[in-house]
């Protein structure tokens, strides 16, 4: 008698967000989110972690925001802690789509100050998206340190994270005017004026600073 063995849906899921092929682990991910299964939220976070393609790992986000918030979070906070950079930006990424503000205190004084660009830059984001109204002042202080940071998209990045903070981001931004760095200086007044205009031309204003 021949042992007919059949994969599981979710052995097959697993095995098909590992496939070779780009556009086969993009309709994994796409099937994963359509019909959620808390049993492959490891899987997900694990190619989080190692996804090369852009795309596939935007919908590796969508397909964990569509599981229960107290299944996710938990572990991907975890993963703010990897050595592995795309797996902490990953995971910062996916809170921040979440939107579940029990994962604020894990967005660490460290995360913010990343000495990997795509860390930092999703930390940001993320900061801004789940910062508690008492904390705001606070964050915007910590944003504030990393003034002059980069290249353009960098400093994009931050300062439309400060802009999100709106007032309270007025104090650190007058302080930063007098930095010794001209870098800074130039990167203040880019943020200073996308707050005034955020349809402005970051570009310009910011151009002779990177």
């Amino acid at each position: 008698m021949t042992d007919q063995t059949t994969h599981s849906p979710v052995a097959a899921l697993v095995d098909a967000l590992s496939a070779p092929s780009a556009s086969t682990r993009l309709r994994a991910a796409m099937a994963a989110g359509t019909r959620p299964d808390p049993a492959l939220t490891d899987e997900l976070i694990r190619r989080c972690r190692i996804e090369p393609d852009f795309f596939v790992r935007d919908m590796l986000t969508w397909a964990l925001t569509r599981l229960p918030a107290d299944v996710t979070v938990p572990r991907l906070v975890v993963e703010l802690n990897s050595e592995i950079p795309q797996a902490r930006s990953q995971s910062l990424h996916t809170l921040s789509k979440i939107g579940d503000r029990s994962a604020w205190p894990s967005i660490s004084s460290t995360l913010l100050h990343d000495t990997d660009d795509e860390v930092a830059r999703a930390a940001w984001r993320t900061a801004v998206a789940l910062v508690p109204d008492e904390e705001v002042t606070a964050l915007a202080v910590e944003l504030a340190r990393e003034l002059g940071r980069g290249h353009m998209e960098v400093q994009r990045s931050l300062s439309r994270a400060i802009v999100e903070l709106g007032d309270a981001a007025l104090g650190p931004l007058g302080a930063a005017r007098a930095h010794p760095d001209p870098v800074v200086r130039i990167h203040v007044a880019a943020t200073e004026r996308l707050m005034e205009d955020p349809d402005s031309d970051f570009g310009a204003e910011a151009g002779t600073a990177c």
